[in-house]
């Protein structure tokens, strides 16, 4: 089976760049940018051998995982472009649930059975986890072009295939967890829930649906927290996000803390004096 667009994706005017091997297709999406791209564009591919993590970190992809990047070419204020990634987490959970079948999987921030929960859960800001573990992240890079716009390269790897071993949390794959779904038939289910969800979001606009919906599928609400910021340590039970989607804890002393940026860890890991 061959990459292609789901035919909602389409008639929307969504068009796709399919790779049998690729360096990153975050890379090659921003490149298309500058070189001219009004967006609406998919780079999608199944061997990714230079895929990045958040931070710097690389994202290892072997080969039968999906690694898909949106090129969004932005009429949008800059300081919701980090947003998209809310959305690129609920287009994701909404086409894992769509090619996964009910009974599969079940979810538990630290393993347990999940029951009445989600199958797939959101972690904030970018990893999507099945049984606890991380299945899935989200990368946002941008790049300012000669118009005075920007744009904004959504990448999205999935482990389908395999998942790394030497990580410090817990991670799997759709195949480790007895789905029977390719790369291609996730990629078709993705480009027809990010219309939607892109729908939704409406350049922003439409926000607070979008934190609404997220939050019904957030991980580890109510759960011990921890947050890496810079080299430091903040701790708290995770109460929400807030309007502009940042990460809201309450620490040990009863005070709200609001985080833009880190590194979030829950249940052991969040216990643990090393993190």
């Amino acid at each position: 089976m061959a990459f292609a667009l789901a035919p909602t994706a389409a008639s929307q005017g969504y068009r796709l760049d399919a790779y049998d091997t690729i360096g990153s297709t975050n890379a090659q999406a921003l490149e298309s940018a500058r070189a001219g791209d009004p967006g609406k564009l998919w780079v999608v591919s199944k061997n990714q051998q230079s895929g990045r993590g958040r931070r710097g970190r690389a994202w290892l992809s072997p080969e039968g995982n999906l690694a898909a990047t949106l090129l969004v070419v932005a009429d949008f204020e800059l300081r919701l472009a980090a947003t998209l990634g809310f959305v690129a987490g609920l287009a994701l959970a909404d086409s894992l649930d769509a090619v996964v079948p009910k009974g599969r999987i079940s979810i538990g921030v630290d393993g347990g059975s999940g029951e009445g929960r989600n199958r797939f859960e959101l972690k904030w800001p970018n990893d999507v986890l099945a049984s606890g573990a991380k299945m899935a992240g989200i990368l946002l890079e941008s790049t300012l072009l000669d118009n005075g716009r920007f744009a904004v390269a959504v990448g999205i790897g999935v482990n389908v295939v395999a998942y790394p071993q030497d990580v410090p949390y817990p991670a799997t794959s759709l195949k480790a967890l007895g789905a029977n779904c390719d790369a291609e038939m996730l990629f078709l289910a993705l480009s027809d829930a990010w219309q939607e969800n892109a729908r939704l979001w409406g350049d922003g606009r439409g926000l607070a649906a979008i934190r609404r919906r997220w939050l019904e599928r957030a991980a580890g609400i109510g759960s011990e927290v921890a947050v890496r910021i810079d080299g430091n340590v903040v701790r708290g039970t995770f109460e929400t996000i807030d309007d502009d989607c940042r990460f809201v804890i309450r620490d040990k002393n009863g005070s709200v803390v609001t985080i833009a940026a880190g590194d979030v860890h829950f249940g052991a890991v969040a216990s643990a004096a090393a993190v």
